[in-house]
Order: C-alpha cells, then sequence, then structure tokens
C-alpha cells in the first residue's frame, strides 16, 4: 500500500439522497480534506457517483487510511492503481501492478474473479472481453503460485472502472464507519460526563450527520482535575469520528451545593439532573444546537427509570435525544471497545453525579412534589446559575 498515490471512497446511504446527493458527497469531500491536510497534499474530488482521494505530495499512507477510515459517510477505502493510457496493455499493466503491490507479501493462493465497468463506451472491448482477457493473463502469471479463478465466490473481486481516459483498479476495501457526514443535519448539545454511555452516545448521533458540541459538569473540589481530563480525552478519542467539538466546562458546585443544602436528599440526582438539562439548554440554544444527546438507558440507574425521564425532560423545552435508550450496559460496554472509549471510560475518576447520590433515592418521582421542592431554590440558585454559565470554559476537542 505505501507506493498508492489514490484511493476510491465508498459510501452507501448517501446514494440513496436523489437530488440532494451533491449536498452530502460535497461535505464529505470538505470532511476528507479536513482531516488529510496534516499528512500531505491531496486533490479530493468526485466523478459520476464515486469520490477518488489522489495524492499530490508525499505522505503517510497509513496514516491517511487511518484517518480515511473514521469519517462519518465513508464505508470502505479501496486503495487504487491507475492506468495512465487508455490501452489494454496499459489496463493489464495496472492490474498486475495492483497484484504485486497489494498480495505480493501475502502470497496468491487463492481465488478471484475480474468485473470491468465501462463509464467510458469508447473503449473498443466490451466489459465482458475485459474480465475474459485479463482475468486470463494475470492466471497466467500466477497460477503456479495458487491463484484459481472462482466466478461465482471469489476470495478477491478486481474491480476494473473506465472513466473518462483512465482506468482505475481495485480489489481492497478497508472498512469505515458508515453513517452520514457530520455537517449535514445539524448541531445537538451532548450532556458529556466520564462515563461509558454518554461518549457513545454522542458518537451515535454524529455518525448520522450531526455536528456535535458537549457540556461538562465539573464540580471541584468533589471531582478532580483528572476527571476533567478524562473527560476531554473521551471528547477528543470521539472528535476522530465526529469532528471538532466543542466542550462547554460548566462550574457546578455552587448549583450543587444549593440543591444539597435546601432539597430531600432522595430527590437530588433528579433535580441536579433537571439544572444539567436546563444549562445545556441555555448553551444549546446560544450555539443554535437544536437537541441535547444524553447517555442514558432505561432502567440503569434510579435516575433512568421511565418516571425519572419524563420529570427530567419537563424542565426543558428543547428535544433531548437518548441513542442508547434501549440498549443494556453490555451491548454499550461493547459498543464503546468499538469505538476506542472504554479504556479511558473506566478509568477511576469520578464525575459530579457519583458524589451526591442519596443511598435510597426516589425511583418514581412525581412532577408537583419535585417542582415543591424547586421553590425551595427560587432566591436562591439563580444568581448561582448565572455564574455558572457566565464562567463556563471553553475547549476545542479535535
Amino acid at each position: 500500500m505505501n507506493n498508492t498515490k489514490m484511493y476510491l471512497v465508498r459510501y452507501a446511504e448517501i446514494g440513496t439522497k436523489g437530488k440532494n446527493r451533491y449536498v452530502f458527497e460535497d461535505m464529505l469531500c470538505k470532511r476528507i480534506r479536513n482531516r488529510l491536510k496534516p499528512v500531505g497534499e491531496f486533490d479530493v474530488r468526485r466523478d459520476f457517483g464515486r469520490i477518488y482521494v489522489e495524492a499530490l505530495s508525499d505522505f503517510d499512507a497509513d496514516e491517511a487510511v487511518e484517518r480515511m477510515t473514521k469519517i462519518f459517510g465513508v464505508v470502505g477505502i479501496c486503495p487504487v492503481t491507475v492506468s495512465e493510457e487508455f490501452t489494454y496493455e496499459s489496463i493489464r499493466d495496472a492490474v498486475i501492478e495492483h497484484f504485486e503491490e497489494t498480495f505480493a507479501d501475502s502470497g496468491y493462493d487463492f481465488s478471484f474473479k475480474v468485473h470491468t465497468r465501462r463509464i467510458n463506451k469508447d473503449f473498443p472491448m466490451n466489459s465482458m472481453e475485459i474480465d475474459g482477457e485479463i482475468g486470463h493473463d494475470i492466471l497466467e502469471k500466477y497460477e503456479s503460485q495458487g491463484l484459481h479463478v472462482d466466478v461465482h465466490k471469489p476470495d478477491i473481486m478486481v474491480e476494473v472502472e473506465l472513466r473518462g481516459e483512465k482506468g482505475y483498479v481495485y480489489s481492497k476495501i478497508l472498512p469505515g464507519p458508515g453513517g452520514l457526514p457530520v455537517g449535514t443535519n445539524g448541531r445537538a448539545m451532548s450532556l458529556l460526563s466520564g462515563g461509558i454511555d454518554s461518549p457513545v452516545a454522542t458518537y451515535m448521533v454524529a455518525k448520522r450527520g450531526v455536528e456535535m458540541e458537549a457540556v461538562y459538569f465539573n464540580s471541584p473540589p468533589y471531582t478532580s482535575a483528572r476527571a476533567l481530563e478524562k473527560v476531554k480525552k473521551l471528547g477528543t478519542i470521539v472528535s476522530q469520528y465526529a469532528g471538532p467539538i466543542k466542550l462547554y466546562v460548566v462550574n457546578f458546585t455552587d448549583v450543587q451545593l444549593a440543591i444539597y443544602d435546601n432539597c430531600p436528599h432522595d430527590q437530588l440526582t433528579i433535580i441536579m439532573k433537571r439544572y444539567f438539562f436546563r444549562m445545556a439548554e441555555d448553551l444549546a440554544k446560544r450555539d443554535d444546537c437544536q437537541a441535547v444527546i444524553t447517555g442514558e438507558s432505561i432502567g440503569q440507574v434510579s435516575s433512568q427509570t421511565m418516571q425519572s425521564l419524563a420529570v427530567i425532560d419537563d424542565a426543558v423545552d428543547i428535544p433531548v435525544f437518548r441513542p442508547v435508550i434501549g440498549m443494556d450496559k453490555q451491548e454499550i460496554v461493547e459498543y464503546s471497545q468499538r469505538i476506542g472509549t472504554f479504556e479511558t471510560s473506566i478509568e477511576p475518576y469520578e464525575d459530579c453525579c457519583t458524589i451526591f447520590v442519596d443511598k435510597h433515592p426516589v425511583t418514581k418521582p412525581k412532577f408537583h412534589v419535585i417542582e415543591k421542592s424547586e421553590r425551595r431554590l427560587e432566591g436562591i440558585i439563580e444568581p448561582l446559575y448565572q455564574k455558572s454559565l457566565e464562567t463556563a470554559e471553553v475547549v476545542i476537542l479535535k
């Protein structure tokens, strides 16, 4: 792969977008360009249902592939060998070069099939003739090393595309995350903690093309600087897929203590979360975010019962999306392992949710009871609330 100078970017869902398809393709090209800027100089272009990435300078191929296979909207990356001349001999030589670059180290003991697409119909041979001739020539060269043909279930499909005045050859698909390019479906504010669930939820919504911002509620001295660094690290991991994430670090200590001093302790978590959501809503409206995202799953803890979630949601007008709502803990853990956040999430640094937890928290809160308790905060919490928002630190994670 080190000699590869061009890649074909495969997408799936974007292809169903009809007349708006070009919007998604253009955004995907933009994301690829931005992600590859630190690696080298590249030409990223659309061409009749394909996106090609061509290197214009020296670059680290492994790093380029690593970056491209973490871009939402990308289903796969195919290293391409290009035939610069529009002749059979040049195309055949490109296939041989592709075989040498791709399979020389692993050997040729596998089955193959050649599949040709003629976008340019001016080529003198039709697709089946090209398939047969190239298949014959390749087999003749490598059959003694174990190569054989299987037209029904080949181990390797050798794709040949004739576009413009060139031939493009590829056979390997390096999988990407799929989804839609970030920036094609609005913006959302995620409540990001140091746990397992919220980074997964943030990833899942970003995968649908949503540009992500995040808020973390910091409670020094009850939470350590390491807890904040852990959250930043989690956000940075997710940003490898989602692009840069604007993180608000809100100092929540004074608000939390006011709740602790004035409200029944079995209601602390519910009331505290209602204030989380209110602050997240205010920050979301400030930045034109259309929704709040959380990592809650039904029944996982006391504040995630159906009754609790309903009371918490009642505190805001903005839509609240919970992408892991129907997943059990093991499913969320497996997802976090897949995207690379799990090992950081289990580092033993507490967030503010776990500090002020009553031994017997309410699991079926009533709206009127919670609202009555919150009235005890009138005249006390408003200036603390405003100060927390005004003094929020902003960090760009990327």
